[in-house]
């Protein structure tokens, strides 16, 4: 087996699909290929994955990702037209602009980082990403948050249990490897922004410290039952939110069900969405200028 081979562990009876990432003397180190994990194991351990069924897992994942996105897209309409309808005797439809929340998102892994950012775009929904690792983001933060603004922040990257201790306590922060940086950077947000309203934060990987995120002062976190999350679940969490109008709160029974790890693996409290429509948009202005100045008239003076 060679660095790059997808290979799954028996011991785990063949779970997760792992890519090989290199080896560390007898241990060969490895990254989940769709869930935010990294682990290491003998190389006796170790099966090859076989493309057939590569094939047909990463079928059924891309069936529910796609979901996912049609979702979020009807959720995003639905609201839009709701809120038109709701004003009487309003312009038509394309006559408004929509103003969804804006992501400012720190990933520790650049692989996930990228993925995500093709699926805010194609969700329209602007997002500045940066490859930051876990113990650098509070620092990150600090410096990116004056100079975005986002009314969203998203950090993750890679977690887990630290299977080597002999005792593991899941109430103490010692038994994670990168919680109690996610901890750190959660602080850092609540120090530039206090108001869970304010800023929504988003944070945590794979079998993350959930209640002390939340305590930290995190809207959303994983994990709740310790579980591995898929690596967009953060992404459909905070798209929600961006397009949840601004004086709705998020349904939390809708969101976390929906993510494809559930509710054993991102849970939340009760936060308002950041979603908002505007009137008139540019492409209506345009037109009418056009129009006007066809006929003689000055719109700018009227």
């Amino acid at each position: 087996m060679r660095q790059g081979d997808l290979v799954v562990r028996k011991s785990y009876g063949g779970d997760v699909v792992f890519k090989i990432q290199g080896a560390d003397g007898e241990r060969v180190l490895l990254k989940g290929v769709e869930f935010r994990l990294l682990a290491d194991s003998p190389a006796s351990d170790l099966s090859p994955f076989r493309p057939s069924e590569h094939d047909r897992r990463s079928a059924e994942l891309r069936y529910r990702i796609n979901r996912s996105v049609r979702q979020l897209d009807m959720f995003r309409r639905g609201h839009s037209e709701t809120r038109q309808r709701a004003g009487g005797r309003l312009p038509m439809a394309e006559h408004y602009f929509e103003v969804p929340g804006t992501v400012l998102h720190l990933d520790g892994d650049p692989n996930y980082l990228r993925k995500c950012l093709l699926l805010y775009k194609e969700l329209r929904i602007p997002a500045a990403g940066y490859y930051v690792s876990e113990p650098n983001m509070a620092l990150a933060l600090q410096r990116l948050l004056p100079q975005v603004k986002p009314d969203i922040v998203v950090l993750t990257g890679h977690d887990g249990l630290l299977k080597q201790k002999r005792e593991i306590d899941i109430h103490s922060l010692a038994s994670y490897k990168n919680s109690h940086h996610f901890v750190n950077a959660v602080h850092t947000a609540r120090e530039y922004e206090r108001s869970r309203e304010g800023l929504v934060v988003v944070a945590g990987a794979c079998q993350s410290h959930f209640e002390a995120l939340l305590y930290a002062g995190a809207n959303f976190a994983s994990s709740p039952g310790r579980v591995l999350i898929h690596a967009l679940d953060p992404l459909y969490v905070a798209s929600k939110v961006a397009f949840t109008p601004f004086k709705d709160t998020v349904q939390l029974s809708d969101v976390l069900p929906n993510t494809l790890a559930g509710l054993e693996g991102v849970g939340g409290v009760e936060t308002r969405g950041c979603f908002r429509l505007g009137l008139p948009n540019a492409k209506w202005v345009s037109q009418n200028k056009e129009a006007g100045s066809r006929i003689g008239l000055n719109l700018n003076k009227m």
